[in-house]
């Protein structure tokens, strides 16, 4: 969820993982937000629309951490492994 911090209101909601969401980070030009879950996947959004654009998958285990740099994301994940990833492809 987006909220506005000097209303509280609600802006936007980015649907799509199916548990917990353990980690994100917002692209240097902010146009994206790529976000880590417990269901083993890694999602890029579009800010503005909150739609999803990327669903990457390859981990076995919870995503706890995500960074991004350019069109590169990293990733570490409870299967012991961190993988890096083109989020455009």
């Amino acid at each position: 969820k987006m909220w506005d911090v000097s209303s509280g209101e609600l802006v936007r909601l980015f649907e799509g993982h199916s548990s917990y969401v353990l980690s994100v980070c917002v692209t240097s030009d902010g146009q994206w937000m790529i976000s880590g879950s417990h269901d083993y996947t890694i999602r890029k959004w579009n800010i503005e629309s909150g739609e999803c654009v990327n669903v990457l998958k390859g981990h076995t285990h919870w995503v706890n951490s995500v960074s991004s740099h350019n069109n590169i994301v990293c990733s570490g994940s409870d299967d012991k492994n961190v993988r890096i990833w083109d989020s455009n492809a």
